[in-house]
């Protein structure tokens, strides 16, 4: 069996964070409901308008003009995010044990500020990522701009309605010579993520099969049905809506250990080994876990653990998985983050 490549999101499989919701909470008045509305404006965008170029992620383009006018800068992102990292219990190992055995890739929304002092955090290479660039520096703000956009915010988060929101950003917020910084932010999300993908098969010479991507959210819906479609495993970890649609395999967990787990199968063996194990794992936990050729320090973890949920999506469960799911995925990173798209 041949190399297989890891390809996962940041935020929700690896860390609890939401570091553009977080900074946006930090710097800007009110900043965590004006995110939110702003992060459901563009699920509407994404999912029921499909705007033509407009991709999943966007929110994180559409807030850089408020970050600035509040005082956001290079170097105080870069510190919040240093200072303000969570992780998935068990993330950092499951990165450090799945990257010894197989490439592994982090692609991720986020700004590349926050994946930048993760890496450094965990000790993953920086080289193996992809992320949102960002230089909030490059472009200055003028007194003018910056109390428009203040009470563009103001609007915004007083009256979420989402004609109001569509007519300021594209017609308002172009009148400003600040929306010129706009131009170069193309969140990694959605289209953006999948770009990614092909951008690592092509780079090292992958078959589509050998990947394995998970993800959680609406910015991954399009990596996940990719790898879907083409005889990879596309998996739901702690799973929004969106990423269940597209997933063929839900993760329901507390702990990463069971990615290691799939991770280790699928490089050994392959999908189909790893759909036996899951079918078995679904009947009995136990005896599955005893029967497969499982890494024997994986075997010990995952027995000292909450045992995971872990099904093949279905037209019979999806429905069920999506509500246990989404429950669950506000447990784990709370009731604000968990919301978001």
């Amino acid at each position: 069996m041949g190399k297989k490549v890891f390809i996962s999101d940041c935020e929700g499989p690896i860390s609890i964070n939401d570091n553009a919701y977080e900074l946006a909470g930090y710097f800007i008045e009110e900043g965590e409901k004006f995110f939110a509305i702003l992060s459901k404006y563009d699920d509407i965008l994404v999912d029921e308008i499909k705007r033509e170029g407009y991709y999943a992620g966007g929110t994180l383009k559409l807030i850089v003009p408020f970050l600035k006018a509040y005082g956001a800068t290079n170097k105080n992102i870069e510190s919040y995010s240093k200072e303000n990292i969570l992780l998935i219990p068990g993330a950092r190992e499951t990165l450090e044990y799945v990257k010894d055995i197989m490439p592994s890739f982090i692609v991720s929304t986020s700004y590349e500020q926050y994946i930048h002092a993760l890496c450094d955090f965990i000790g993953f290479p920086r080289e193996n990522t992809y992320s949102t660039a960002l230089n909030i520096d490059e472009i200055s703000i003028i007194n003018g701009d910056k109390e428009k956009l203040m009470e563009f915010r103001k609007i915004i988060v007083e009256n979420p309605d989402f004609e109001i929101i569509d007519k300021i950003f594209w017609r308002d917020i172009l009148k400003l010579s600040i929306h010129e910084i706009m131009k170069n932010i193309n969140p990694v999300g959605g289209e953006g993520k999948k770009e990614a993908v092909l951008d690592i098969l092509d780079r090292f010479g992958f078959e589509k099969s050998d990947i394995m991507y998970v993800g959680d959210s609406i910015t991954d819906v399009e990596p996940l049905r990719f790898a879907k479609e083409h005889g990879g495993l596309a998996i739901s970890f702690n799973g929004n809506e969106y990423a269940i649609k597209n997933a063929e395999i839900a993760i329901i967990a507390d702990n990463t250990v069971i990615i290691s787990i799939i991770a280790d199968l699928f490089n050994k063996y392959g999908k189909e080994e790893v759909l036996k194990f899951i079918d078995s794992f679904t009947k009995d936990q136990e005896l599955a876990i005893n029967n497969y050729h499982i890494n024997k320090e994986l075997k010990i973890k995952i027995k000292d653990l909450n045992i995971p949920k872990v099904s093949i999506v279905s037209d019979k469960n999806i429905g069920a998985l999506i509500k246990e799911s989404e429950v669950f995925r506000k447990k784990v990173r709370g009731e604000a983050i968990g919301a978001l798209g």
